[in-house]
């Protein structure tokens, strides 16, 4: 491709030194960079180590014809623009150089306007061709991005339909496993009451069986709500539902933990698009991070804070606030990564992937911050319902 502002390259094949001669100092008066052969030949050795723009040959010339130059030039680069120079006798000539893709023929003498005509036009064509390759390689860029995104999503709409598959086969286990704890639970119950110093075992193994049920239970959940994120049904909402139903999810848990539960909802917030939902389970993710990110044995004014507010610039601020542990700084640079989770075998580390995956989904953005000792403090922001 030619830069804009460089001067186009030329070169004038003639076996005639006169005409070279006046050419070039014509041609270099108008702008262009010029080369000069007086034979097919050497025309041929500049072509090749030049690539010049434009080659303005004579049709006849000793040795190799202007017209097998004409072939040589195009079979090397078909882009280039030739034009051919003839006398009043070589119209046949000229007619058949068109035929092979000649940009033009012009007739000997030459005439400076005629000159400057043809080369107007064949400067025409080089820009055309070079403004062509310019939206053909953006378009072929383009195609190719939105094939990759097409892939992509086809391949996560596949890994959700396995996902969502097994996860509720997983749910289903769970559920078995539950009702046999259940009638486990009454029979040692009644083994206690009749021979309490041989149920220890029985009863921290069981206590262990039932921990990983729950564990069980939380991943499929977690495996549902990532397969949903694909399948977002968005209305205009109030905002401040999907946090009043994580508080009210959260109630029984803080207060068995021993955590105070605060909450602070903006009045007359306008309603915002979303899938109620998907929401519900970002903020209610957060919130159940925030209670585990307490430590044992339990500490003194242990609180987690929800909170709405409204912004110039989004349609609803939520917050999720904490006094916990807080983060350092290698743990703040993975949060958001797969399956990262601070709580080893007791974390999925999808968490927070769904609740990320969530709120892109809404066209919004996850922020925290955290100092260590101090706790965490997750946003999230939704754009408005408009």
């Amino acid at each position: 491709m030619i830069a804009k502002d460089a001067p186009l390259s030329l070169l004038i094949v003639d076996d005639e030194a006169g005409i070279r001669r006046m050419l070039s100092i014509t041609l270099a008066d108008m702008g262009y960079h010029v080369l000069s052969a007086p034979d097919g030949t050497e025309a041929l050795r500049l072509f090749e180590a030049h690539a010049p723009a434009i080659v303005l040959a004579d049709i006849k010339m000793p040795g190799t014809s202007g017209v097998e130059l004409l072939k040589a030039v195009k079979g090397r680069n078909a882009d280039t623009e030739v034009i051919m120079m003839t006398g009043h006798g070589d119209l046949d000539a000229a007619i058949e150089c068109l035929k092979l893709d000649a940009a033009d023929y012009i007739i000997k003498p030459l005439r400076d306007d005629a000159l400057e005509i043809s080369l107007k036009r064949a400067r025409i064509r080089i820009a055309m061709r070079s403004q062509l390759a310019c939206y053909t390689e953006r378009l072929e860029r383009r195609v190719a991005e939105k094939t990759e995104q097409l892939v992509a999503a086809e391949r996560r709409a596949a890994i959700s339909q396995t996902i969502a598959g097994l996860s509720h086969a997983i749910k289903n286990i769970a559920g078995g496993l539950t009702g046999g704890a259940y009638c486990v639970d009454r029979g040692i119950e009644r083994l206690t009451s009749n021979n309490a110093e041989n149920t220890l075992e029985i009863t921290e193994g069981w206590r262990m069986v039932k921990a990983n049920v729950a564990r069980i239970s939380r991943l499929s959940m977690d495996l549902i709500h990532y397969a949903k994120t694909s399948h977002c049904r968005c209305g205009l909402q109030n905002p401040n539902s999907p946090m009043e139903a994580v508080a009210e999810d959260m109630r029984p848990k803080l207060s068995a933990a021993g955590i105070t539960l605060d909450m602070t909802l903006c009045a007359g917030l306008e309603p915002v698009f979303l899938d109620p939902e998907l929401i519900h389970q970002a903020l209610l993710n957060l919130a159940l991070n925030a209670m585990e990110a307490f430590e044992d044995p339990p500490g003194p004014d242990r609180r987690i804070a929800l909170k709405t507010a409204r912004s110039r610039t989004w349609g609803v601020v939520y917050q999720v606030r904490d006094n916990a542990c807080g983060m350092d700084k290698a743990v703040q640079e993975k949060l958001f990564n797969h399956f990262f989770t601070t709580k080893g075998s007791n974390g999925t580390g999808i968490g927070l992937m769904i609740v990320k995956n969530i709120v892109e989904t809404h066209r919004g953005k996850v922020l925290f911050t955290s100092r260590p000792g101090k706790g965490t403090q997750m946003t999230v922001l939704l754009p408005r319902g408009e």
